[in-house]
């Protein structure tokens, strides 16, 4: 049991910060988007906070941790934890491990919103007015969303929703991730990661990561700046 949540998650949240890769596809109305120049993450330091937890609620843990990229490398120090000791030490942990091997190996395009990944379908407005671009991966990776991309206004990223295009492994199934960002500093990074998995023996398994970011490009975050964004469900934790 403790194998197939290190499977479900690492690989989903191996890609939530990375420095950016800006895609290059201009799709009318909002080519503004896809191809207006972009001044990409390339050194941030952030608190992050990551939650997990099973649907019974018998395996739940919290981990706390400073994350830095820098010179293309990514390093993390973890501040606290408490909760389950098997979704600490199986879940949250190997999660940091694993975004440090994926970041430092180099391997950041493979979730790129790139060409390379993705076509890219206008898909018209949501519920709430927001424009929305619909994402098909151009392979089944387990880094790759089938989903859409949600635009504001001004043409600006505002979340990834969708499923993975291939599942991390046979004990897992329908993984769900959102994915919201916000532009800090100038530049548009990851703020919160929602995710969620049907694993075999365990049920339904959540997991969720809040970014703080107190530096980007070498420049301190202002203080009248949102230096982060929560999902709903973890917001008061």
């Amino acid at each position: 049991m403790r194998f197939l949540w290190v499977v479900t998650f690492s690989l989903v949240a191996g890609s939530a910060v990375l420095p950016a890769h800006e895609p290059a596809v201009v799709i009318s109305p909002i080519g503004s988007f896809f191809s207006r120049p972009e001044q990409p993450l390339h050194q941030y330091r952030a608190f992050r906070r990551m939650h997990a937890v099973s649907d019974s609620g018998k395996y739940e843990a919290w981990v706390e941790a400073w994350t830095e990229l820098k010179d293309g490398r990514f390093s993390y120090q973890i501040v606290s934890e408490r909760g389950s000791d098997m979704a600490r030490g199986r879940v949250l942990r190997p999660m940091l491990a694993r975004e440090q091997e994926f970041v430092n190996n180099g391997d950041g395009a493979r979730s790129a919103l790139t060409l390379d990944n993705y076509e890219f379908m206008e898909a018209g407005r949501d519920g709430n007015g927001a424009h929305v671009v619909q994402l098909k991966p151009r392979r089944q990776d387990a880094l790759l969303v089938e989903g859409r991309a949600v635009l504001n206004d001004g043409g600006d990223l505002v979340r990834i929703e969708g499923t993975l295009s291939k599942s991390p492994s046979f004990w897992t199934s329908l993984v769900n991730i959102v994915r919201r960002y916000a532009r800090i500093g100038g530049v548009r990074v990851p703020v919160a990661t929602e995710t969620t998995a049907k694993v075999k023996f365990v049920g339904t398994a959540q997991m969720d990561v809040l970014y703080d970011y107190q530096s980007i490009n070498g420049q301190p975050v202002a203080l009248n700046e949102p230096r982060s964004a929560g999902p709903a469900r973890i917001a008061g934790r």
